[in-house]
Order: structure tokens, then sequence, then C-alpha cells
């Protein structure tokens, strides 16, 4: 360490491993390093931190996380501000003045650049006469790979998953999923090379599935636009599901999920600002539901109450395509008939859980968004009313099975899409652990067998989407990971046969024959896409696709559970 001519230390010496970290733990005096062993002692013991070999965090950092995990040899230099549920893996750095705060999980070998921000929540700006500070935020949490380097003053936004080996050059503004291996740069981040070549040179993986996966992927973005503008009526103004079909509430919802997943944009059709000033007109201020159009496309108000099945759907689809666009609901969304603790209970009791368990799930997947959207809205719900859902539901399912409702082992299907619409609005959601899940594996791979719903020729959008979820959400349990992960690889290989170029996907295989629901959709469209991410992330190769689902099958919660 420099000198002046007296022998002692220079000034600017005195922080020099807090600035330059990586050399600490061989060359810091052993009073430094005896410091710094028992700051992290004392991380420990009071707030439960938890620190791998050779780890090193600057006292002059910012550590404010409600849990922070680092692998070995990583290490945080000064000035860095971190907050929320963070982890890193081994060898990895964040460097002076980074930020990186929420709900964040960093691989291995990952280097962060100098005054870089990794913001994992948003704020809720919906409402034009609310100041935003008053509405609260938003939170979907970022997952960064093994081997990534991010230069200098990045911005990595909510949501965004980074591939491995990725890198996101300086001053780059990532807003969606970076590729694995791309290298991304500008405002809004794109791709501009990737680090093995082209897509696919010389990589093993990419002679298979993989391969196949990143090529749709590529492809369906080249189209997007195409089967965007095929479904738009120029003289309504608004998206129909398909030419010719009169408008419909949800085909504008299915429009900005698409545009979103594959363009990161709105749909060109018609400005962000009037597509929200649109959706949000249609919510009664009364119930805070949605109608439908009409047949000429005017908006008609909407139910009374969550048991009008159509305006409880657009708690999920016009909730989510407002988030997508930076709004929100105008108003609070009315619980009712559910709209206290015991009426919760006995809402859900008079659910026809043993004749149609689907439907019964579905209005449960409404209550649930229903709550969800009021929190994050900060409107909240009325008292008990979110713990006698849950406490139903926990006392409700069959053990042995992990299902509500009366259970026909020989036509699964009605079970097990119950399970998934009930579980995506509340569990899901809510970010809670789901009950008995190595049950619903079994339950789940027991119906796949079935080949009267999925033989190739029999697929539809509703049918696979509601195993892919209970599996993607169970993967954790670790049970019958190798069944799982065959059964997601061969639903790929058919899901990618099924798209129709400039059109997108039916809602039902084409496969199928002459039928009306094989015709190309936004809905099918949008179903599947988000389909195909939770297969390919059961298999191991969703980072190939390059987008994440962040609308109605969003895999992220929304709500955050208490710590």
């Amino acid at each position: 360490m420099p000198a002046d001519p007296t022998g002692a230390a220079l000034p600017y010496e005195q922080h020099h491993f807090d600035f330059s970290p990586w050399d600490f733990w061989e060359d810091a005096p052993e009073e430094r390093r005896e410091e710094q062993r028992r700051l992290q002692e004392s991380l420990k013991a009071e707030r439960g931190y938890e620190f791998g070999g050779d780890c090193f965090v600057s006292p002059l950092a910012a550590i404010q996380n409600e849990a922070l995990r680092l692998g070995d040899r990583t290490y945080v230099a000064a000035g860095a501000y971190l907050s929320g549920d963070l982890v890193l893996g081994a060898d990895c750095s964040i460097n002076p003045y980074t930020v990186v705060r929420g709900d964040i999980t960093i691989g291995e070998g990952v280097r962060i650049g100098a005054h870089t921000s990794i913001i994992a929540f948003n704020h809720v700006i919906g409402d034009y006469e609310t100041p935003f500070s008053a509405q609260g935020l938003t939170s979907q949490g970022i997952t960064i790979g093994d081997d990534v380097w991010i230069g200098s003053h990045v911005v990595v936004l909510d949501g965004v998953t980074v591939g491995r080996k990725s890198v996101l050059a300086a001053g780059a503004v990532v807003t969606k999923d970076v590729p694995e291996g791309a290298i991304v740069g500008g405002s809004p981040a794109r791709v501009l090379k990737w680090r093995n070549g082209a897509p696919g040179a010389d990589r093993e993986t990419d002679r298979g599935l993989a391969g196949e996966v990143a090529a749709f992927a590529d492809r369906a973005r080249t189209e997007a636009e195409a089967l965007l503008e095929r479904c738009w009526n120029a003289e309504a103004a608004l998206f129909s599901d398909r030419p010719g079909e009169a408008p419909n509430v949800r085909a504008q919802c299915d429009a900005i999920e698409i545009a979103d997943l594959l363009l990161g944009t709105a749909p060109r059709q018609l400005p962000a600002d009037e597509q929200i000033a649109r959706l949000r007109s249609w919510q009664d201020p009364r119930t805070g539901l949605v109608g439908e159009l009409d047949g000429h496309g005017a908006h008609r108000p909407g139910g009374q109450d969550l048991d009008d099945g159509g305006a409880a759907y657009h708690v999920l689809s016009v909730g989510y395509a407002l988030d997508l666009l930076g709004s929100a609901f105008a108003h609070p969304v009315a619980l009712r008939p559910a709209d206290s603790a015991p009426a919760v209970a006995a809402w859900l009791d008079a659910l026809p859980w043993d004749t149609d368990p689907w439907t019964a799930g579905a209005h449960t997947d409404a209550l649930g968004t229903a709550m969800a959207w009021n929190r994050l809205g900060g409107n909240g719900n009325p008292t008990g009313t979110e713990e006698a859902l849950f406490g139903w539901m926990l006392t409700r399912v069959d053990p042995g099975t992990g299902m509500w409702g009366r259970i026909d082992h020989d036509d699964l299907l009605l079970t097990v899409n119950g399970w998934y619409r009930a579980v995506r609005g509340t569990f899901g959601q809510f970010g809670l652990a789901v009950p008995h899940p190595q049950r619903v594996v079994d339950t789940v791979l027991r119906h796949l067998d079935d080949r009267t719903r999925f033989a190739p020729d029999r697929l539809n959008a509703c049918n696979v989407l509601d195993v892919a979820y209970p599996l993607w959400l169970t993967r954790k349990s670790g049970h019958r990971t190798d069944e799982v992960t065959a059964h997601a690889r061969t639903l790929i290989a058919s899901v990618l046969a099924d798209w129709t170029p400039g059109t997108g996907f039916g809602f039902t295989t084409p496969r199928a024959g002459d039928r009306p629901d094989t015709a190309p959709g936004l809905q099918g469209t949008e179903m599947w896409l988000a389909i195909l991410w939770y297969l390919c992330d059961l298999a191991g190769i969703a980072d190939r696709l390059g987008y994440r689902p962040k609308g109605v099958h969003n895999p992220a919660p929304r709500i955050r559970p208490p710590r």
C-alpha cells in the first residue's frame, strides 16, 4: 500500500479494499480481515444473513435486506445499496455504487458493474388523480443466470429474467427477458449479437429441442405484428379474437399480452394511453367489474357480483392488461357475495366442487385475483376475508390427491383443471406453498396418461395449461422430476408443430380436424405462448424463448407473503 514520505499510509488508501475488494482476503492486514469476520458474524446473528467462504461486504455499503445469502467469494463494494430478498451464487461481484433492490436471485460468476441499478419492484401509476407515491408498489422479481456480465450504468427492471452466459452492455436499459448467450445493449435493450456467434452455432443443445424453441421464438416475434393486424377491426377500433368475429373484451387483453410477450410494447394499432383509458372506462365504479361488449363493440354494464362468470374473468384479463400497460383498475373490486369472512366460507361451500370443480375453481380464481388487485391498489379487503379464503382451502383439500372436490379417478379433467384455476389466483398469486405438492404431481401425471385427453390430436390450450402450471408450481418438491421433464418435452414438440405462419395458434390443435376452435386467434396464441414458457422451464430451456409471461399467466406472485 503506498505511503507518504513519513511512512504513513496515504489517506485515500484507507478504503482501498472497500472499493477494490477482490484481493481483500489475500492482501488485507489481519486486523482488517478480523473486522470483516466480526461484521459478518454480527449480520448472521442479528439478521439471519448467510455468507459463504471468503465473502466480503464493505461496511461502507448500505445493507438493508430482509434476507441475504452470498455464495463463496462473492463481494459487495462500498456505496452499494441492497434491500429486499437477495440471493447471489459463488464468485459474484457487486461493484461500487450499484443498487440491487427487491426479490432477486443471481447465479454464479456474475459481475455487476459500478452504478448499475437492478430494481425488482415498480410504482403503481394507474390513477391519474392520486399521486403515484400513494398508489403502492408491484413486484414480480428478477432472475439472473450464471456467468453473466453486467456493465456499468445498466438498468434491469422488474420481472426480467436474464439468461446464463449473456452480456448486458454498459448503459443498457433491460425491460424484457434476455436469452441465453445474448449480448444486449441500448434503451430499451435489444440483442446486438451472440457470445457464441449466431444463435445455435456449435452448441450441442441447439441441435435438438432447444434449437427448435429458439427458432420458433424468433419466428413468432417476426410474425407478431401481422397476427395482431389480422385481428384488428379498424371500423370499431377494437380487436376480435379472429377475423370476421365480433370484438370482445378478452380480445383486447389478449392482444396486449401478445404484444408485450413478443414485441415488448403495447399493440401499435392504438396508442397505449387510449387503450388504458378505454379499459379503465369499462369498469363499473360500484362493483369494480367489467361487462362484455355487444355485437357492435359497445360496452355493456357488468354483472353485480363475482357469480357473473364473464365479468369475473375480466377481473383477471382486464386487470392484467392494465398492469402490462403500466396502469391499474380505477376502482376497487367488490368481493360480493364473498365480502366478509363468514360470507367467504359460505360462498366457497356453495360452489359446485363435487359436480363441476372447474367452475368452482374459476370463481375462486376471480375472488383471489380481486383480493390481489385491491391489495396492490392500496384499498385492502374486508377484515378476515383473505384468511377465510386460505383457511377454507387448506382445510378442504384432499391430502391423498392434493385436489379439491369429488375425485373421479376415471376422468380427472375437471378436477385438475379446477385445481389450476383455484390455485392460480390464490396460492400462486399470493406466493404461498400449495398443500400436498407430491400428491398434486401424482394426480396430474395420472391425468396426463389419459390418451383421450393428451394424444397429439386431442390437445387444447386449457387442458395443457392446466397440467403445465401445477407441475411447474410444484417442481421444487423434486417429486418424479424425470417423468415431468419427459412429458414437458413431448408436449413442447407438439405445440411447436401447431403454429400457423402469420396467424399464430388456434385454441385446439389443428390435428383435431375441421373444428372452429382449431382456427388461429388471439386467445389460442396468448395461451399457447404462456404454456410453452411453462413447459420449456420444466425442460430447462425457457431462456431460449426470450420471453416470460407477465399477464394472466404470470408465474411470479403478485403479493409477497409476510415474513
